[in-house]
């Protein structure tokens, strides 16, 4: 699924939800069901340095596609880095490069995040960009 495509099946998930409240409570549903990272991945080399709650993120390239994982302290942090990370996980890395986050915003995602959460997210997609950089042909 390219990711238009997934930003538009990311819509529809969310559409049902009358504001933005509603659909931030469902996203930390999702980091609650949300497997923890293991211990050994949860290593200062790991952490998301800038973010008032621990918060650690770990890339991966492997069959030509970039995977991403995270895991907070903070359900919050982790519901809107877990949607990162899923959102581009499994993609080619020039697709990532291209394609910011800025949908969120369109989808009430970003507004009613407190000043640090909102640049938690911006770390981890500075993470993620750099990542899928270093990866592209």
């Amino acid at each position: 699924m390219s990711l238009a495509e997934k930003q538009t099946a990311l819509a529809a998930e969310l559409s049902p939800f009358g504001n933005a409240q509603e659909r931030l409570a469902w996203l930390v549903e999702q980091a609650r069901q949300r497997p923890p990272l293991p211990a050994a991945a949860r290593v200062d080399a790991n952490r998301v340095e800038g973010c008032l709650s621990k918060l650690w993120f770990v890339p991966e390239f492997r069959d030509g596609r970039c995977w991403f994982s995270s895991e907070s302290d903070s359900l919050i942090v982790k519901a809107v880095a877990g949607l990162l990370c899923d959102f581009y996980s499994g993609e080619p890395a020039a697709e990532i490069a291209g394609h910011p986050p800025d949908f969120l915003r369109a989808l009430g995602i970003t507004q009613h995040l407190s000043p640090n959460r909102r640049n938690g997210l911006a770390l981890v997609w500075k993470k993620i960009h750099a990542f899928a950089q270093q990866h592209a042909p």
